[in-house]
């Protein structure tokens, strides 16, 4: 397992901590997010090996245990690795998935069952509220999806955007270039075609786009500020070029 540096915390929008972790190894950012309201959530886990380190800056916002929901995209390692772990420090915490992960992954990954979202269904923290966006293997596998925080416009975007490097936490700068290297860079090595192209694709991003998205909440690299309608059309242009 690679080493991570020291985390860092910043609110990326109200309520909205980016918990970012560099690995130098791969020259690369995990990032995952914290929403504290009246039912905290925490999107993404980190790897088992990186729970303790989360831990403690989760701790630095709220006490762990009273987080009530720990979501993701889809299932792989650094999505929801640590899924157990936390589960076992937030007593009450209930996974979020989409309900093809939960049928055919979380039931019986997971030590308490999970929701199992559809497109289109609601999340309620408090303050916040959630829409689920189903993106079936976009980023990659066919129990893929997103949320997106409808009080304030954050989206959730896991792996979309994917950038290289050590940014900044958040930028209002167009990432075209940035996420264009990445997915060439990556494209060009052992990962190929780690986000399938299919016909569906467009349609999704699109969809996405429509929700008109003011924080684009990053897993790789740095987090968005801006137009997010327009990220989302450079980003369907990039991919079609690279994968389509």
């Amino acid at each position: 397992m690679f080493d991570i540096d020291t985390p860092t915390i910043n609110e990326i929008a109200p309520d909205v901590f980016r918990i970012g972790c560099y690995a130098a190894a791969l020259d690369l950012q995990f990032n995952y997010f914290l929403v504290r309201d009246e039912a905290p959530l925490l999107f993404t886990t980190g790897y088992k090996a990186s729970f303790p380190q989360l831990l403690k800056a989760v701790e630095q916002v709220i006490d762990p245990a009273s987080l009530r929901y720990i979501a993701f995209s889809h299932f792989e390692s650094d999505e929801c690795g640590a899924l157990n772990q936390w589960l076992e420090a937030a007593p009450e915490a209930e996974p979020v998935c989409s309900l093809v992960s939960a049928m055919v992954n979380i039931n019986d990954f997971a030590i308490r069952p999970p929701r199992g979202m559809n497109d289109g269904d609601l999340l309620n923290t408090g303050k916040y509220q959630y829409r689920f966006c189903s993106t079936a293997q976009l980023p990659h596998g066919w129990d893929a999806g997103l949320l997106y925080e409808e009080t304030q416009g954050t989206l959730f975007c896991s792996d979309l955007f994917h950038q290289g490097g050590n940014g900044v936490p958040l930028t209002e700068s167009d990432l075209s270039e940035q996420v264009l290297a990445a997915m060439q860079q990556m494209q060009a090595g052992p990962l190929a075609d780690y986000i399938p192209y299919t016909k569906q694709t467009d349609k999704i991003l699109q969809k996405l786009a429509a929700l008109k998205p003011k924080t684009l909440a990053i897993m790789h690299g740095s987090s968005f500020a801006g137009d997010g309608e327009q990220a989302f059309t450079n980003l369907s242009t990039a991919m079609k070029d690279v994968f389509g």
